[in-house]
């Protein structure tokens, strides 16, 4: 049966009122509005902390669900539906697809999330978010800290039902560490990745130099470090995006060529950010099938979680490799471009920022955050230290305190007679009042006291703080270098000036022999200089590592590689010709490659000095774990590679060094701070299968540290970082000591050794040692330069504290003409 509807008609009283508008104002507003949200509520970073909204409203809810790095993981499912239902009214997917990005070490620099399970790939999707699981980052504590202490603004959420954070504290300088993409309404930004350690160098250098020009800053961030490596090759638009905000960079894939059976393939272990190994193997197809690329017999992706990326090219025999990886870079993925755009908000308004606006911005953030929290930190000590007072005085007389109360008819009446009787303040009676009577042994007064003393001097470097902008500075400053060093990592992105050129590499015959210094530094970096002049007579080396061995050669010759492992690798001139342009005739490693791009190293085999192929010299001096010691001439043989000591389980070579004259002294330096020096003399030399000889005795438990030989006719220091054994490696609380090499008597080899340096409290071994020429400058695991002191000339003396672990140290660079490194 079909239903009768009845129409709403309106009531009598009814009037119609029709508003004529024009429709192009209003879409000129609705368009404005809606610019206005996806410029400030979506697309833009706050260039103060780098997050754009729903960023940091997934690190601010992580905050407050405590999901910190000691704590389990929980489903991101839930912390999708935390900040979906409190402070961001959109989709999940868009909530979990930026928790994902956070998460994704080939996405960002340094991750703030961390996630458990599959969170995708370069070329896959992550899995949904009810089968993942994420907890906050060791670096997410760092951008929420002291949140909770008034740091920053808070702001209502879109229902006003709770509030949240206008920008985090972010004591990580997030938009150049981290950097951003997004697109908005007539404006986007694309911000590239940058290394941590070079950033804080360079905020701590405007710090003290506000002046400080671009030039002046690029020695501390020479290009951005992407999240994948690779190379950036020319710097010309790196240096545009720095001064104006907009450039534009090429990045390549990390290659070598290698021998893969009976063919010769190009092995990929590093792509351009953002590129996936399905995208290239895809194109190279693509080109092959296509025949416009001619030569390539296979390609295999080997890549795994074990190895890592591995992407195998295999040439046809007839083919040069180098020739076919030029086509690669100009016709594939291998070689991608990077468009740096760097808007983000300002107080507000979209900025486009050059690399000294951003990293002022930054600062400017962080001396309003730490004066901030030392205003709060100062009122809560002041409120403290009132109570405290308040506390002593009815501990004075507590026998009269007591009688008021119990006199007292009800709280109210025996607050107010505290008051009067005792002149105290309302928050003091009241405090008293609540007081437990455990509280009234004499002991607590001590303890009262003992803080009361701790409170006022606390205040008093707070207020010392607010009212010194220097002692601000120095602050912020101190902070900075602390996060470095917990957060800080070596730089992955290899710095090229040029591209190598192609007819070069087409044609290596027309490379002409000149003379040249090939250089290595404590993070594995490989440099080459132009020139016959040795090396550290012009310019100023860069400050973020140091040369820990160099060699003269030619650029058609060979060298040797002598490493842990006691093998002599072989490399020949022409290979790192073909990838590595001469830099300036000075150690400067700006634009250097690693050496593991050229050799293949065993796992936990690392490079410990270059070397020249020469037989007609005194030969290599080698000291290993056990303290044996080794002097070999080394012999052309036919072969890449081959061994130079043979050694006995659980041993390996500690130092190598090529002898210039036979006369060197040789030194050790055993984990039990024994110093142990002689002639190099009393070293016989042995054949490549020899084992060596005795070098120092060691102790029961002990093992050598350092090995070298030196100069005796030079000013040498002895360099000694003691620690604890029993603590995780980087962590050891120590002391640095240099003192003179001098003060220190030579002893017969075989023998113990002399003390070099007396171990503190919680100190029972050296966790590094390094002897050679003055000045010493000495460098972290990541690069990081570390200041030492003076030479004490005092053998018994233990050191100053040191600031950050030191893993590897440098004398003043030289090589000899005949090619022998003295150092």
């Amino acid at each position: 049966m079909a239903r009768r509807t009845k129409s709403d008609l309106p009531d009598d009283d009814f009037e119609e009122h029709i508003l004529d508008i024009d429709v192009g104002d209003e879409m000129r507003s609705s368009f404005l509005e809606y610019a206005y949200s996806v410029i400030y509520s979506r697309a833009l970073p706050d260039a103060r902390d780098g997050l754009k909204p729903v960023q940091r409203r997934i690190l601010y809810t992580m905050h407050d669900m405590n999901l910190r790095p000691d704590r389990g993981h929980v489903k991101s499912a839930r912390v999708v539906g935390e900040v979906m239902g409190r402070l961001h009214p959109h989709g999940d997917g868009a909530i979990y697809d930026a928790l994902v990005r956070l998460a994704q070490p080939w996405t960002v620099r340094l991750p703030m999330v961390d996630g458990h399970g599959n969170f995708g790939s370069p070329d896959d999707p992550p899995a949904a978010m009810r089968y993942t699981e994420c907890r906050m980052a060791p670096p997410a504590v760092g951008m929420t800290e002291s949140i909770d202490e008034d740091t920053v603004d808070f702001r209502p959420n879109y229902d006003s039902r709770e509030t949240e954070p206008v920008v985090l504290p972010s004591a990580i300088p997030n938009l150049l560490v981290n950097g951003t993409s997004g697109i908005a309404v007539g404006m986007a930004t694309n911000c590239a990745p940058h290394n941590l350690v070079e950033v804080v160098q360079a905020l701590r250098h405007l710090i003290t130099h506000p002046r400080a020009t671009l030039d002046d800053l690029m020695r501390f961030i020479p290009g951005p470090d992407l999240p994948s490596g690779g190379k950036i090759v020319g710097l010309d638009g790196v240096r545009d995006a720095y001064e104006t905000g907009k450039g534009s960079f090429k990045m390549r894939a990390t290659t070598r060529v290698e021998t893969i059976g009976r063919r010769k393939g190009i092995v990929v272990t590093e792509l351009p950010y953002g590129v996936g190994t399905e995208k290239v193997v895809e194109r190279i197809k693509t080109l092959v099938q296509g025949k416009k690329l001619q030569g390539i017999a296979d390609i295999k992706d080997l890549t795994d979680r074990e190895h890592g990326l591995r992407l195998i090219v295999e040439v046809k025999n007839g083919f040069v490799p180098e020739a076919l990886l030029e086509q690669l870079f100009r016709s594939t993925p291998l070689e991608d471009s990077f468009g740096i755009n760097n808007v983000a908000l300002v107080e507000g308004q979209p900025r486009t920022l050059g690399l000294k606006e951003m990293l002022e911005v930054f600062l400017g953030h962080r001396y309003d955050v730490v004066r901030r929290r030392s205003e709060f930190r100062r009122a809560k000590k002041a409120e403290r230290l009132h109570l405290v007072d308040g506390l002593l005085v009815a501990l004075l007389d507590i026998d009269e305190v007591i009688q008021v109360v119990r006199s007292s008819d009800d709280s109210a009446a025996a607050k107010e007679r505290l008051m009067s009787v005792f002149d105290l303040s309302q928050a003091q009676a009241e405090y008293i009042l609540e007081m437990q009577l455990r509280r009234l042994t004499r002991f607590s007064r001590i303890e009262l006291e003992r803080e009361q003393e701790t409170l006022r001097r606390e205040i008093e470097e707070l207020e010392a703080i607010l009212a010194d902008d220097t002692l601000l500075r120095k602050v912020v400053s101190d902070e900075l270098a602390e996060v470095a060093k917990v957060y800080g990592t070596p730089r992955r992105t290899v710095l090229l000036g040029a591209a190598p050129d192609a007819g070069a590499l087409k044609a290596p015959t027309e490379i002409s022999d000149d003379p040249c210094h090939v250089l290595l530094s404590s993070t594995g970096l490989i440099a080459r200089t132009a020139g016959d002049e040795p090396p550290g007579t012009e310019g100023a080396r860069t400050n973020h590592d140091v040369v820990i061995s160099a060699v003269r050669t030619t650029a058609r010759g060979e060298i040797g590689v002598l490493t842990s492992a006691g093998r002599l690798r072989r490399l020949d001139m022409l290979e790192v010709t073909a990838v590595l342009p001469p830099s300036a005739n000075h150690p400067n490693l700006n634009g250097c490659v690693p050496l593991t791009e050229l050799l293949a190293l065993e796992p936990g085999e690392k490079a410990l000095a270059l070397c020249s192929l020469a037989t007609d010299g005194p030969g290599l001096a080698l000291g290993t774990r056990q303290g044996v010691v080794k002097r070999v001439n080394p012999e052309v043989l036919g072969r890449d590679e081959w061994e130079v000591i043979s050694l006995k389980d659980d041993d390996a070579v500690v130092g190598a060094v090529e002898l210039a004259t036979g006369s060197e002294e040789i030194c050790f330096v055993t984990s039990d701070a024994q110093l142990l020096h002689f002639g190099a003399e009393a070293v016989r030399p042995q054949g490549r299968s020899g084992g060596g000889i005795a070098g120092v005795r060691l102790a029961a438990g002990q093992q050598v540290v350092s090995f070298g030989a030196l100069d005796p006719g030079v000013g040498n220091v002895v360099v000694t970082v003691s620690g604890s054994s029993s603590a995780l490696p980087g962590t050891e609380a120590g002391a640095v000591k240099v003192s003179p090499f001098t003060e220190y008597p030579a002893k017969g080899r075989a023998t113990g050794g002399v003390r070099c340096h007396r171990f503190l409290k919680g100190e029972d071994a050296l966790v590094f040692a390094w002897v050679g020429a003055a000045p010493a400058r000495a460098a972290a695991a990541s690069g990081a330069p570390v200041d030492l002191p003076d030479p004490t000339g005092r053998r018994d003396g233990s050191g100053l504290p040191a600031a950050q672990p030191i893993v590897a140290c440098s004398g003043p660079v030289a090589a000899s003409a005949e090619g022998a490194v003295s150092q």
